[in-house]
């Protein structure tokens, strides 16, 4: 297995120079992305699904 080399780029975020294995935003930045885009885990349950009323069987399914 080959080892991808180190880049040498500017942050396309922030503009600072970095060497990165990688294109893309800085660690820095990547963490700051972290930190302020995660979300929130929340205790809330989903609805439990309930088929619409409306729909009519099948008649050849329920021919007896």
């Amino acid at each position: 297995m080959e080892h991808i080399a180190d880049v040498s780029i500017d942050c396309p975020r922030c503009a600072k120079p970095v060497t990165e294995r990688f294109y893309g935003p800085c660690e820095d930045c990547r963490e700051e992305l972290r930190t302020t885009q995660q979300n929130a885990k929340s205790d809330a349950a989903a609805d439990e699904y309930e088929p619409k009323m409306n729909v009519v069987p099948n008649a050849i399914a329920s021919k007896e």
